[in-house]
């Protein structure tokens, strides 16, 4: 560790320097970092699926062609984003200008998880890049083969005193975690981000965490039946369930949830065929802790379908649950895997009453072509973003911040958002000499007072 301390404080020297401040050198930055994901393409997706087997159409449209789509638009936007931004004076403040400078906040940690290896770890990078950073990454160790493309990329590409991979675990990061960056930013689980939290309070470091939760799938009578299944189906058991914005489970009004439990049977068989184990579109799961973990949910008495593991090839079958209720044990935690909980509503209070006794999650979903039955649990339920008829888009969209709220993270990132992030708005206040108003200075009069009054107002 003695190492990355002096990794750290030449990353300080460079960043002191003022070259990442120049946005023609961040520009050049991300052209490079953009070729060098173009020109391994390959060798990314090979990565992937040795780690998890994730299929080469889920690894390049939810990791590499993500990351290259993230990158070109900061290319097209950074020099504009990087601009001081003017703002209006006031009365008070007569013969004065204003404006807003995005200051880099400097010396940036980003600890990736394993469910998106690479997306997860170059997305954030990419704003750290964008607004001027030096950075040092962290992969996940739980994604082996790509955490190794991802140091190799790295560190044959870029001066670690610009940018540095640091790979290892546990204690590693721990580790990191003492050291005084200027921002941290994490994906991960709720537990490892409280110990973020508590590790940058002791350096007063400011934090983004994206974290996870229970994202409830709420479906009312109106919502036609074959295409909500297809996009719920498509947008759970992605990546095999392990998305942080997967739906978690399902709420469906009484009266048509037997035809959504046969419809999204119906997809799952379309997609993955009668065994998804044969299937080259059906990942697996990360590692025998979370096979284990998630196999011990599934209660046999309430299989729907699915419910096949095979602890040799880490593989749990596309699972749908029925009759659960919000006491059953997969309703206490984040499942993040293939398996679907379904729990019946009749009144819309139920959903509200029953959502609200969770932790604030990360997404909720609503299916429905009531208007007003879409504002009420758009306006009911708080949730770090939510999508209104279909699943998972919402994360796609570079012109919405995504983030979580409460329990499921703080701060936000993705597009112009991503750029903020990793910078501080600086005000700057300018003032000319050649007018003072003696209003504000003392001695002070009831003239003064009625017209500060007046110029307050």
């Amino acid at each position: 560790m003695k190492n990355i301390q002096q990794i750290l404080s030449s990353q300080r020297e460079f960043y002191n320097s003022q070259c990442t401040k120049n946005p023609s050198f961040r520009k050049e930055q991300l052209k490079k970092l953009y070729d060098i994901v173009k020109l391994h393409e390959k060798d990314i997706l090979d990565a992937l699926a040795k780690d998890f087997g994730k299929p080469q159409f889920e690894g390049y449209a939810t990791e590499v062609g993500f990351v290259l789509s993230e990158i070109r638009f900061h290319l097209k936007n950074v020099i504009k984003w990087s601009a001081p931004r003017g703002r209006r004076g006031n009365l008070l403040d007569f013969f004065s200008t204003a404006k807003i400078y995005s200051e880099p906040m400097g010396q940036v940690l980003i600890i990736a998880p394993w469910n998106y290896p690479f997306q997860l770890l170059m997305s954030p990078l990419i704003g750290a890049i964008s607004a001027g950073n030096t950075a040092i990454v962290k992969p996940s160790e739980l994604a082996p083969s790509t955490s190794s493309i991802i140091f190799s990329l790295i560190s044959e590409n870029f001066d670690k005193d610009y940018i540095y991979c640091f790979e290892g675990g546990k204690e590693e990061t721990n580790e990191l975690l003492k050291l005084n960056f200027d921002f941290i930013f994490f994906t991960g689980s709720e537990k490892v981000g409280r110990i973020v939290m508590q590790a940058a309070a002791n350096n007063l470091c400011p934090v983004c965490l994206e974290l996870g939760g229970k994202s409830p799938c709420i479906i009312d009578k109106t919502a036609p039946i074959d295409l909500t299944c297809k996009r719920i189906a498509w947008g759970k058991f992605l990546n095999a369930g392990q998305t942080c914005v997967a739906p978690d489970y399902i709420l469906v009004h009484r009266d048509i949830s037997a035809a959504i439990k046969y419809g999204i049977k119906k997809y799952i068989i379309e997609f993955y065929g009668k065994d998804p184990s044969d299937s080259k579109d059906f990942a697996r799961i990360i590692n025998l802790h979370h096979f284990n973990r998630i196999s011990n949910l599934l209660d046999e008495k309430k299989i729907f379908y699915g419910g096949n593991t095979n602890e040799s090839d880490l593989y749990i079958s596309p699972t749908i649950l029925e009759n659960i209720t919000f006491s059953d044990r997969i309703m206490q935690e984040e499942i993040f895997g293939p398996v679907l909980p379904i729990i019946e509503f009749t009144e819309p209070e139920e959903i509200i009453e029953n959502v609200k006794k969770f932790a604030k999650p990360l997404s909720f979903y609503v299916f429905s072509k009531s208007k007003s039955f879409q504002k009420k649990m758009i306006q009911e339920i708080e949730a770090g973003n939510a999508n209104i008829n279909d699943t998972v888009m919402q994360f796609a969209n570079k012109n919405l911040p995504f983030g979580g709220k409460g329990n499921s993270g703080t701060g936000s990132y993705h597009g112009r958002q991503s750029f903020e992030t990793f910078s501080h708005l600086k005000s700057v206040n300018h003032k000319s000499f050649l007018i003072d108003l003696p209003i504000r200075y003392p001695p002070y009069s009831s003239i003064k007072l009625n017209l500060i009054r007046k110029l307050l107002k």
